[in-house]
Formats: structure tokens, C-alpha cells, sequence
């Protein structure tokens, strides 16, 4: 499992800058880079770490206070370098966790499982 440290996720349910899309990123203390983002008309998920994006279809995010737990399907292990968790713990402030959870059912409609704990 990789593990992340990051002081807070942020989340955009819907940038209309960016055709719509639906993001979530973050920046670990060592400079690792996480990002997930989803347009609107796309079936698929794209999953950026470390500046590498792959695309991915079954994916399973959990959310609580202090981390995300992402979970890839056996077969997209290559996107997290050949692990298929990742664990990002983190500080985000509870009055923007309900914007995260929005961002995430965005991305992972009809595409994955998402969990708030």
C-alpha cells in the first residue's frame, strides 16, 4: 500500500473553467502529486500519480475525517506503480469535507464505489 501525507484534499465538483469536470488533488509533503478527475460525458476515470495519468475503470474511494483510502481494481495496479492502494491522510477541515464527498460522487457515478466512514 503507498501511503501519502498531505495537508488538505481539494476538491472541485464541477469547474466550469474545465468543461465540467469533476477533480480532486493533492500534494504530499515529498512532492508526490494524487489526482483524480472525471468530465461529465466520459464513462472513465483518470487517475494522475506522481504525473503519470492512467485511466481506470473500477475504483473504490473511501472518505473519512483524517484519510482516503483508494483501492484499484487488480489490473490497474500500474497507475500506483504497482500497488493498488493508496492511503492519503490528511488535515482537510471538516466544513470542506462535504464538498469533497461531492467531487468524489461526481467522479465515481455509475464508474466506481464510494464510502464516507
Amino acid at each position: 500500500m503507498l501511503q501519502l501525507q498531505t495537508d488538505a484534499l481539494m476538491a472541485t465538483p464541477c469547474d466550469d473553467e474545465e468543461d465540467n469536470m469533476a477533480m480532486l488533488c493533492c500534494h504530499g509533503k515529498n512532492g508526490e502529486m494524487f489526482m483524480l478527475t472525471r468530465y461529465p460525458d466520459e464513462d472513465e476515470v483518470e487517475l494522475t500519480w506522481d504525473y503519470e495519468p492512467s485511466t481506470l475503470d473500477g475504483l473504490k474511494v473511501t472518505l473519512g475525517a483524517t484519510t482516503l483510502l483508494v483501492e484499484l481494481a487488480a489490473g490497474d495496479a500500474d497507475a500506483l506503480g504497482g500497488k493498488d492502494q493508496l492511503e492519503i491522510t490528511h488535515a482537510t477541515a471538516a466544513s470542506d469535507l462535504d464538498e469533497v464527498e461531492a467531487t468524489l460522487q461526481n467522479i465515481l457515478n455509475g464508474t466506481g464505489t464510494f464510502t464516507r466512514i
